[in-house]
């Protein structure tokens, strides 16, 4: 909290004592007016306090004043003279997203999310994250991670939304090996979040885009808690034009939101409790397309024609239940020991478990796993005002991970067609057998393990018209490892849909043996990690009306690349690269110990108005890649390698016994490039915001980020483009010695230019809304899948890495985006909630039949996600009438509609594979595509004349996913009660 002392005149006033005091606790804070009449009051709880000002000769002045998280709270204090009582003078209280006053002191691009916006707009899914995109500059995406598909992501600047900073009470919720949220929390649970879109402070880091801050209810002095029911059926959806249409039976789909907490004083003024509690039973179902249907009875006859090994039938099921449990849990103790020391408790976990998980549409039930996935965590957090300007925070933090996934069955091999690989294909492209644990993107594992412990130190000092930071930030995570299923498992991929092989039966045994691969991802991989980051900011107000923002951050990691306590210099493919005399790994990588950022910001609000707020900044942020992208190259050195000398003079010798086989044998290596850096990002913004009144306000920001060194993997054959000098290149025998190999680089290039608009405010007394505009552009190097500092980015010639058509729009490249959000009380008591969301198409890749590469169209190559589905368009209402009790108790029926207006929403999940595509199969397995064909048969076809001829939407992913991202489902209601007191 920031404000200014002042008398009737506008004169200011030195030495006024100032009192704030949290609402429903005894913790207080003081500060003292500066000689020009300035004070200010570091790290305050967000939530409300009570202000109280005092100086000789004037009359004291309160009020109470809402304080967001990761905000400075400006307030203007006019004293009238001793007989005059007043109140401070407050801009309109923060109590929602849509009524947040300016922050005239920071350069931060953020918007905070209170608990009324949480238990007020109609939440798909109940994942309080769906409401972060209420702030501009977010956008929705789908989960990406197989392990975690429950765990919604938030995209800013164009990313995928792993790369962003997520802390909860200020400890570290980001999750090392995949990225994202690490664990989920009730939305009851929650106080507020505050959304960070570009220009974090020095404090913040392991972000390259966007950070979230949370922050957890708390107990106060009154008793206060609420219990709801949130139901939602079969009956209440409606039908999936394409894959459940009508006569068809309805799919199933039931679920059920149980929600309890409770919070109040266990020593009033002085002890406090908290604990909330939530269960979800849902019961989803995949339902089959007709075309899905079709492929799979066709795949059943050639089971029953016994051309399908030691599987003699197949069962075609109608549609595939996915009973999904949920249950989390929080619980804290605040304690004020002191008027100087406050300290508080919080654990919280989350357990679920998922049947048929990951089994999408085109792929059979065999196809799926068991999930079940823990959570914990454990932070102490305290804070000793040593002086009303000096304030230091301890935050100790443990949280853990533990999941494991079993396959439905155990046949050791899976069948692959075409028909299962959609844009959005997130369990794989298994169509019936075993998951392989392997996606389009990359493999993941069976089993997870991930233990953090952090202690974090932050000093505020705010002396003068300084308000000076320093902090410290250690993470220890001495288990950050998995497991891949150690069995061996065969995928035939075949290049034609099971109705092709129906017709050509011969010609199914013959592809059956040429797609055959067998592997085994054989076993665990583990690292023990530490991260240590340092920093001091300073928030320096030259004047009343500018003030300057500059801080520098050091961060650094030790043990990144070691692998069960080895290095990669022990890993089986360097040694082999080595000894072959191929230098394409000169050396193993090193931990990067130069990732010094600096942070420069100014806000500038002309005249005495204090309406009008200019702000630019300019920033490096650094984050280490998630862990997911190489895990094959930690598991390569699990053991001590074996001896590689000369493969080429003695293959069959016991000194070459640790060499990895050549291609010929399917022998592949995984190396970690050893010009290692640490991805990082490059913020320029500016903009400026006006207040036209206490109830409107106005902004418009452009920011530019420039993404370095990010994830990209090379693939070589061995003896195709990549040689060992000991043999002649035309050598055949090349294969024989020289394997595949894998190299993971760190030399991808992104840009991200966005401009933001947003509105905010009250209509009238009674109705209040939100507006957002974005237009961007957010652009990658990338073969056939493009993101922003992700792991999934590949090259489609390791040879010339960036190639023509590899540099294109990312996967969340949305062009153009709007979100409108508000709320009015209407007549005889109702509320009426409205959440509409429009945003321009997204862009995906079509690939060959083999998913290697891009398709060319009449002879020209097509380039990166070249090709756009369509607009997504969905509003959510929520209506409900809250019934006041005796006291303090409210009774709130409520519906909620999602996708009000029944909209068909594919977004971008269109089928990506080009033979399962309308076209002439010789034309796809060319991957060159000149005609389409006219009728089922293909017996007659047209010239192609356009890209967008080959859009095929590719269906819902699953109801399991939860409505609200970037594949929108049918109009679904929710009915519910809530009892809060």
């Amino acid at each position: 909290m920031r404000g200014v002392v002042q008398d009737s005149a506008k004169a200011r006033v030195s030495a006024a004592t100032i009192d704030v005091e949290w609402s429903g606790s005894s913790q207080t804070r003081h500060a003292t007016s500066d000689s020009q009449g300035e004070f200010r009051v570091e790290d305050l709880t967000p939530g409300s306090w009570h202000v109280s000002v005092y100086a000789p000769s004037f009359a004291n002045a309160t009020a109470d004043v809402s304080v967001a998280a990761s905000t400075t709270r400006d307030i203007l204090v006019t004293l009238q003279p001793s007989t005059v009582q007043q109140a401070v003078g407050v801009r309109a209280q923060s109590s929602s997203i849509s009524t947040q006053p300016i922050d005239l002191s920071s350069n931060v691009h953020q918007s905070v999310v209170t608990t009324q916006d949480l238990e007020g707009l109609p939440l798909p899914a109940r994942s309080f994250a769906n409401i972060a995109y209420l702030a501009p500059g977010t956008e929705p995406v789908e989960p990406s991670d197989p392990t975690k598909a429950r765990i919604t992501a938030v995209s800013t600047g164009g990313s995928s939304g792993l790369n962003n900073e997520l802390t909860v009470d200020g400890g570290d919720n980001s999750d090392d090996y995949i990225g994202g949220f690490l664990q989920n929390f009730s939305p009851d649970a929650i106080q507020e979040f505050a959304i960070r879109t570009a220009q974090e402070d020095a404090d913040t880091g392991g972000t390259t885009a966007g950070s979230i801050v949370t922050t957890t209810k708390s107990g106060t002095n009154e008793w206060h808690g609420i219990a709801a029911f949130y139901e939602r059926a079969a009956a209440l959806n409606a039908r999936y034009p394409i894959e459940n249409p009508a006569p068809n039976p309805k799919q199933p789909f039931s679920r059920q939101n149980y929600v309890g907490t409770l919070g109040g004083p266990i020593e009033p003024g002085k002890l406090w409790f908290f604990t909330a509690f939530e269960s979800v039973q849902e019961n989803a179902s995949i339902a089959y397309s007709p075309t899905s249907a079709t492929q799979f009875d066709a795949l059943s006859s050639l089971a029953s024609e016994g051309l399908i090994p030691e599987v003699p039938s197949i069962t075609v099921p109608d549609n595939v239940r996915i009973p999904f449990r949920d249950y989390f849990g929080s619980l804290r103790l605040d304690w004020t020991q002191s008027a100087k020391s406050q300290w508080f408790l919080r654990g919280s976990t989350d357990t679920y478990t998922t049947h048929n998980d990951l089994v999408q549409q085109a792929t059979l039930p065999s196809t799926g796993l068991l999930t079940h996935n823990n959570y914990f965590s454990l932070l102490i957090s305290t804070q000793y005002t040593f002086t009303p300007t000096l304030v230091g925070k301890l935050v100790l933090n443990a949280s853990g991970l533990h999941l494991t996934q079993s396959r439905n069955s155990d046949l050791g091999f899976a069948l692959a067609f075409p028909v299962s690989s959609t844009a959005l294909t997130v369990s794989g492209f298994e169509t019936y057998g075993d998951n392989q644990f392997a996606t389009p993107i990359t493999f993941f594992p069976s089993e997870r393990n991930q233990e953090k412990y952090q202690i974090r130190y932050d000093v505020s000092s705010a002396r003068g018209r300084h308000a000076m930071k320093f902090g410290v930030n250690f993470i220890h995570e001495p288990v950050l490892g998995g497991a891949f299923p150690n069995s061996t498992e065969t995928l035939f991929q075949l290049p034609q849909n099971p109705t092709y092989y129906l017709s050509n039966p011969s010609q199914f045994s013959t592809d059956l043996l040429a797609g055959a691969t067998t592997s085994n991802l054989g076993g665990s991989f583990s690292q023990n990690v530490q991260r240590l980051a340092l920093y001091a900011q300073d928030s320096w107000r030259v004047s009343p009306s500018l003030t300057f923002n500059y801080g520098l951050r050091y961060s650094t990691s030790f043990g990144l690349f070691n692998g069960s306590g080895h290095s990669q210099t022990n890993n089986p493919g360097y040694i082999t690269l080595a000894a072959l005399g191929i230098p394409l790994v000169a050396s193993a990588p090193h931990d990067d110990r130069k990732q010094i950022a600096p942070r420069l910001g100014f806000a500038y609000s002309p005249g005495s108005s204090r309406m009008t707020v200019l702000r630019g900044g300019f920033g490096l942020y650094f984050s280490d890649l998630a862990q997911t992208g190489w895990a094959t190259a930690l598991q390569a050195v699990n053991m001590p390698p074996g001896p590689c000398v000369d493969p080429v003079q003695n293959q069959d010798s016991s000194q070459n016994a640790g060499c990895v086989p050549g291609s010929a044998s399917g022998g592949t290596a995984n190396l970690i490039d050893s010009g290692y850096k640490t991805p990082y990002a490059i913020h320029i913004s500016g903009g400026v915001q006006h207040a036209f009144n206490a109830n409107w306000s106005l902004s418009a920001d452009y920011i530019h980020e420039q993404g370095n060194h990010a994830y990209r993997a090379y693939s070589y054959t061995g003896g195709i483009n990549l040689f060992t000098p000991e043999l002649p290149v035309t050598d055949p025998n090349q294969a024989t010695y020289v394997p595949n190999v894998n190299v993971f680089h760190s030399d991808n290039r992104s840009s991200y230019n966005g401009l933001m608009v947003h509105l905010q405010g009250n209509v009238t007394r009674r109705f209040n809304l939100i507006a957002n505009y974005t237009l961007s552009k957010a652009q990658t190097w990338g073969c056939v899948l493009g993101e922003l500092f992700d792991y999934v980015n590949g090259v489609c010639n390791p040879l010339n890495s960036f190639g023509p058509g590899d540099y294109g729009p990312s996967g969340e490249d949305v062009r153009q985006r709007f979100v409108i959000a508000g709320t009015l009380q209407a007549p005889a008591g109702f509320q009426i909630s409205a959440l509409s969301q429009g945003e321009s198409a997204r862009p995906f890749t079509i690939t060959t039949a083999d998913n290697s590469m891009r398709i060319a169209i009449n002879g020209l190559p097509t380039s990166l996600d070249q090709f756009r589905g369509t607009p997504y368009l969905q509003t959510d209402l929520r209506v409900s009438r809250p019934v006041s009790l005796r006291d303090s108790w409210t009774i709130m029926p409520f519906a909620e509609f999602f996708n009000l207006f029944n909209r068909n929403n594919p977004g971008a999940n269109y089928v990506t594979n080009i033979a399962s595509l309308p076209v002439p199969s010789a034309q796809a397995q060319a991957g060159n595509i000149t005609d389409i064909c006219t009728n089922a048969a293909c017996t007659s076809t047209e010239p192609i004349t356009s890209p967008n001829q080959l859009r095929l939407a590719g269906g819902a992913l699953g109801d399991f996913f939860g409505p609200g991202t970037t594949v929108g489902i049918p109009f679904a209601a929710q009915l519910g009660v809530r009892v809060t007191f």
